[in-house]
């Protein structure tokens, strides 16, 4: 997420600027509104974006698909300029950990319903197991 070049191409709109990064307009202007997005200069009466806009958006993107908050991804971009290696590992490290804890919930939800699915399938009177544990 290097700086970007003055000298760059910016030829795409805020509508192809989202297309590329396969999120919507509105997103694009919500992520400006955070500090995630810069927003240029009207050019010829339309805000003109280029390649590392379109690089940053991705990042954004692929930054909350991994689980990251707006702010951490906010304070990723901030270390990006800095390029503090240690803190982007510590963060990253914190992002795996409560991955691996969410990870051993839904572990542990899924094992539970296969119980009550097996039981459900194996014995034939009575409530269904299933419906008895969600109603205590």
């Amino acid at each position: 997420m290097a700086t970007k070049n003055s000298d760059e191409p910016r030829a795409f709109t805020i509508a192809r600027l989202a297309d590329a990064g396969g999120v919507g307009v509105e997103t694009v202007r919500f992520y400006q509104r955070r500090g995630l997005l810069a927003e240029p200069e009207r050019m010829g009466g339309a805000r003109r974006y280029g390649p590392e806009d379109v690089k940053r958006l991705r990042f954004v993107r692929a930054a909350q698909a991994a689980g990251f908050t707006l702010d951490e991804i906010a304070h990723l971009l901030r270390l990006d300029s800095t390029e503090d290696r240690a803190a982007a590992r510590a963060m990253a490290q914190g992002r795996v950990a409560a991955l691996d804890a969410r990870i051993a919930e839904l572990q542990a939800a899924r094992d539970a319903l296969a119980r009550l699915a097996t039981r459900c399938a194996h014995e034939g009177a009575g409530p269904c197991p299933i419906l008895s544990a969600f109603e205590g």
